[in-house]
C-alpha cells in the first residue's frame, strides 16, 4: 500500500512539475493578424533630425535607416483577365512590400500642454484603427460629428479634450466647443510624406489633429485610381510619356526592380485615360493612386530638393511657410519661440499604428532645445549643425485612457503631471508597448503558471509524506 501511494505521489509530483514547465512563459507572445497583432523584431530605430529657418520658411530635415526603399503603395493588377487590387493594410508588413515608407511629425506651440510631456500617446484614445478591438466602422460613420460633420470612415486619433469620457471614442464634445478649442490652437499640427502618394509631385500632406485627424482644407495630393462600375482602373500610363510603357511590370514591383528615379507614380504629368482595349498582359500593374499637384493649404508642405533613399537611408527634408496664415490649420512659427515635436516612421511595408514614435523633443527658433533651428539667409540651409539623434520606438496598443485608468501604475504620475521621459526610456516603452498587445493571454499564463505551482508544492508535500514510513505501534 506505501509503494503504491509511493508511484501515485511520484507521477503525480512529476506532472504537476511537467505542467508548470512547458506552461511557464510559453505560448504568449505569439502575432494574430485576427486580433491585430503582429509585432516587429526590432522594436527602436535611429531617427536624425534638423530644423532651419529663414525668417519666410522653416526646413525640417529628416534621416533614419529603411533596408528598401518602399516607394509602392496599393496596386491594380491584371490577372485572369480582370484588375484586382493587390496591397491591402495588413497588421505588420504587407508580403507584397506594397506600403510605402513614410515619415511624420506632429508639432505644438504650448496650447496642447500634455503633448509636452507625453507626446502622440494623449492622441491615442478609445478603440482607434488597427487595436484588437475597434471602433465599428458603421457607427462611426453614422456619429453625427465625427462621420456625418467631419468625414472620419475609420477611428483616427483625437485629443483627450474633444471628449467628455476618454473611456468613449463617440463621446464628442459639442460642437461649438470643438470650435472653442480649435480657434484657441488646441490642436496639433500634423506633417505626412509618403513615398508613393505625395513625394512624386514634391509635397507632403498637411494635417491637424483635434476631434480626429483631418486634413487641412484644399485639394490632397492623390484621389483613387479605379471605375467601381467597370471594374477597371480609371487611369493608366500614357506611353507616349513614359518611355513608351502602359504599366508596369508585377515582378518588377514586388522584387524592388524599379528605381527611384524611373517614372513609377502616376501623376497627371505621365498618364492618360484608361484604354480596355489595349493589350493587357498577365501580371500588368497599375498604382490605385492618381496624384496631382495638392492646391489651397493642403500644397502648404513642399519637398526641398529631392527625398531620396540611398545606403540604406532615407533623407526628406521638408519646406514649409513660418506663417501660413492659417492658424486655425497649422501651428504658425516665430522666431524666438519654443514648440514641441513628435516623430513617426513607417518602413518594411507597414502602414496603420505599425510604425515607430518618439518622445516629444523640444524645439527653438532663436530659443533654446532639443532641437536648435539654425537661422539662415537665402533660400536654401547648409545644414552644418549636429543632427538630434531621436530614439524611435514600437508603441503597441497602448492609449490614453489605459494609461490613466488604474490598471496602470504611473497613472499618479501623469496626474501630477511628471513628464513620461522622468520614468521610461524608450526601450522601456517598447516592450510595455508589447505587454499591453498580450495583457489578457499574460493575466491567463500567469494564472496557470501560478496554479502548477501550487499544484507542484501539494504533491511534493505529498510525495514527500506518503515516503516516510509509518511507525508499527
Amino acid at each position: 500500500m506505501a509503494t503504491s501511494s509511493l508511484y501515485a505521489s511520484t507521477i503525480l509530483f512529476g506532472g504537476a512539475l511537467a505542467l508548470s514547465w512547458f506552461t511557464h512563459g510559453t505560448g504568449t507572445v505569439v502575432n494574430d493578424a485576427k486580433k491585430h497583432i503582429n509585432v516587429p523584431t526590432t522594436l527602436t530605430v535611429p531617427l536624425q533630425v534638423q530644423a532651419a529657418y529663414n525668417g519666410t520658411d522653416v526646413y525640417f530635415r529628416y534621416r533614419w535607416p529603411a533596408p528598401n526603399a518602399g516607394i509602392f503603395h496599393d496596386m491594380l493588377r491584371f490577372t485572369g483577365g480582370k484588375w484586382e487590387v493587390r496591397g491591402n493594410a495588413v497588421p505588420g508588413s504587407q508580403r507584397d512590400g506594397l506600403h510605402e515608407d513614410r515619415v511624420s511629425m506632429m508639432l505644438d506651440d504650448g496650447a496642447v500642454p500634455e503633448f509636452g510631456r507625453y507626446g502622440g500617446y494623449i492622441a491615442i484614445g478609445d478603440k482607434l484603427a488597427g487595436f484588437t478591438e475597434e471602433a465599428d466602422a458603421k457607427a462611426l460613420k453614422d456619429h453625427p460629428y465625427l462621420g456625418k460633420k467631419l468625414g472620419l470612415d475609420e477611428p483616427t486619433k483625437y485629443l483627450p479634450a474633444t471628449r467628455s469620457n476618454q473611456n468613449d471614442w463617440a463621446s464628442t464634445v459639442p460642437e461649438a466647443e470643438q470650435a472653442k478649442l480649435q480657434s484657441a490652437g488646441y490642436f496639433l499640427d500634423l506633417w505626412h510624406w509618403r513615398a508613393a502618394r505625395s513625394n512624386p509631385v514634391g509635397y507632403a500632406d498637411d494635417q491637424f489633429i483635434t476631434a480626429g485627424r483631418l486634413s487641412d482644407s484644399g485639394r490632397g495630393a492623390y484621389s483613387t485610381n479605379w471605375d467601381g462600375d467597370k471594374k477597371q482602373p480609371r487611369v493608366m500610363f500614357d506611353p507616349a510619356k513614359s518611355g513608351g510603357m502602359k504599366a508596369l511590370k508585377w515582378d518588377d514591383v514586388i522584387a524592388g526592380k524599379i528605381a527611384q528615379g524611373a517614372v513609377h507614380g502616376l501623376s497627371e504629368e505621365v498618364s492618360a485615360p484608361f484604354d480596355a482595349n489595349a493589350a493587357w498582359q498577365e501580371g500588368d500593374t497599375i498604382p490605385r493612386r492618381m496624384l496631382r499637384a495638392p492646391q489651397a493649404s493642403r500644397a502648404d508642405i513642399a519637398v526641398a530638393g529631392k527625398a531620396l533613399w540611398a545606403d540604406g537611408f532615407w533623407e526628406v527634408t521638408l519646406r514649409r511657410r513660418m506663417n501660413t496664415e492659417k492658424p486655425l490649420e497649422d501651428k504658425i512659427i516665430r522666431d524666438g519661440g519654443a514648440y514641441q515635436a513628435a516623430f513617426a516612421i513607417h518602413r518594411q511595408a507597414t502602414g496603420g499604428r505599425w510604425h515607430y514614435v518618439s518622445l516629444p523633443i523640444s524645439v527653438g527658433f532663436g530659443r533654446p532645445g532639443d532641437v536648435v533651428a539654425a537661422a539662415f539667409t537665402g533660400d536654401a540651409p547648409e545644414w552644418k549643425q549636429a543632427a538630434k539623434q531621436v530614439t524611435l520606438f514600437y508603441p503597441g496598443q497602448v492609449s490614453w485612457p489605459h494609461l490613466n485608468s488604474r490598471t496602470h501604475g504611473g497613472a499618479d504620475s501623469i496626474g501630477k503631471g511628471i513628464p513620461v521621459k522622468a520614468r521610461h526610456s524608450e526601450e522601456q516603452l517598447a516592450h510595455y508597448g508589447i505587454e499591453a498587445e498580450f495583457a489578457e493571454p499574460i493575466r491567463r499564463q500567469w494564472f496557470l503558471t501560478l496554479f502548477a505551482g501550487f499544484g507542484l508544492i501539494a504533491a511534493f508535500g505529498f510525495a514527500l509524506l506518503k515516503s516516510i514510513p509509518k511507525r508499527e505501534a
